[in-house]
């Protein structure tokens, strides 16, 4: 469906060795026959084992600064030989590259983003505003400037809470800090506040919304150079890790014209360029939907919004940045998506469904691990996520 007429390098800052996402855009561009470049961390890392990967690079320290990052990118950049298209696939190397566009648009192809807008919208303290801003919905949310204000903002919001933090990807690995989690006391919210306090990012208690059947919601796409979105949809959480407050173990693509328009407004609105991973909670109450996170990168379960001619968000950026077609939606309402290492009892389900010639078919899962053309990744994924799961 493309020219791989350039490479791609994706870039991952947070050391999580076990992000399926960075492994389904190296899958997705590598078999169009693009040149994949993998700069995240590879030691022990089941995406280093994809056929898909030309080669993997060492990827910058989580607690790297502004130049020490902009040097990793030039030795990468200096390996790949020619200009190529940079997919950040986590917050810290979204708001990285953000920062440094001026520099790197001589060694890569990069999206017209207005300066600072990735870290604007990542920024979780400052997601209330930008919603008031544009008037979508969004959660009560206070800010505790000690661990008393985290004491008394969890009683008047009202238990259980849900916590995060302003900029997450600046909690240092094995803190313990997740970036969302749910509160069930006043003195949890109180000893939660004086754990980050040295992270240098702010705490955040929002008000919990009440969930119902189908109320967790996604969308993503990419905005191309004049706005309009390519490669993504709206899609339900069946099934997240952990739950309540968690990433999505088993996504459906839905139907959402609502969330499709709410998503054209907030990318209007900002002159958002990019690809972006929006969450929503829709409140069983009022049926209003709530925004909650505002990602400037893939979300890890992308491939679900795999069309029938093939093109997801990542797929849409290379198309638009090498100046090629950007082909007309097929949207595939139905189709599911399944990480097998959160869900293995939807995982086994859905493999032993595949079986039947009856159940093949243009909805068929999308498993974030399996597949039959790339078969090492997962080998690698059983073997060591025993370890990784009882390490963390």
């Amino acid at each position: 469906m493309l020219d791989p007429c350039v490479p791609v390098v994706l870039l991952r800052i947070d050391p999580n060795p076990f992000h399926h996402g960075t492994l389904g855009a190296a899958r997705s561009l590598g078999r169009c026959g693009v040149e994949v470049h993998v700069a995240a961390e590879a030691a022990g890392s089941p995406v280093a084992r994809s056929r898909y990967v030309t080669r993997t690079h060492p990827a910058p320290r989580p607690e790297a600064s502004p130049g020490e990052i902009a040097a990793v990118l030039r030795r990468t950049a200096a390996r790949v030989a020619r200009p190529a298209v940079l997919i950040p696939m986590d917050d810290a190397g979204a708001i990285a590259v953000s920062r440094l566009r001026t520099t790197l648009t001589e060694m890569f192809l990069l999206p017209e983003q207005p300066e600072h807008l990735a870290e604007y919208v990542a920024d979780k303290a400052r997601l209330p505003e930008l919603c008031r801003a544009v008037g979508i919905e969004h959660p009560r949310t206070l800010l505790p400037r000690d661990e008393h204000e985290a004491y008394t903002a969890a009683l008047e919001l009202g238990l259980p809470v849900v916590a995060k933090w302003s900029h997450p990807w600046l909690l240092p690995p094995g803190s313990g800090l997740r970036s969302t989690c749910l509160v069930s006391s006043p003195e949890e919210a109180g000893n939660l506040y004086l754990k980050g306090a040295a992270t240098g990012s702010e705490l955040l208690l929002q008000r919990y919304v009440a969930a119902g059947p189908g109320s967790d919601w996604f969308f993503h796409g990419y905005a191309d150079r004049h706005g309009a979105l390519h490669g993504g949809g709206a899609g339900t959480k069946r099934h997240a890790w952990p739950r309540g407050a968690g990433l999505t173990a088993v996504g459906r693509w839905d139907h959402a014209p609502r969330l499709h328009a709410m998503a054209e407004h907030l990318v209007e609105a900002l002159g958002y360029r990019g690809i972006f991973d929006i969450d929503f909670r829709r409140d069983a109450e009022t049926g209003a939907y709530h925004l909650l996170d505002f990602n400037p990168r893939p979300g890890a379960q992308f491939r679900l919004f795999a069309d029938a001619g093939g093109l997801d968000v990542v797929r849409a950026q290379y198309l638009d940045l090498t100046h090629q077609a950007l082909p007309a939606a097929r949207t595939l309402p139905g189709r599911t998506f399944i990480v097998e290492n959160y869900a293995p009892l939807s995982a086994l389900r859905a493999l032993m469904a595949g079986t039947l010639p009856a159940r093949r078919g243009p909805t068929s899962p999308e498993f974030a691990w399996h597949a039959q053309d790339d078969p090492g990744p997962a080998r690698a994924m059983a073997a060591g996520w025993p370890r990784h799961a009882a390490r963390r």
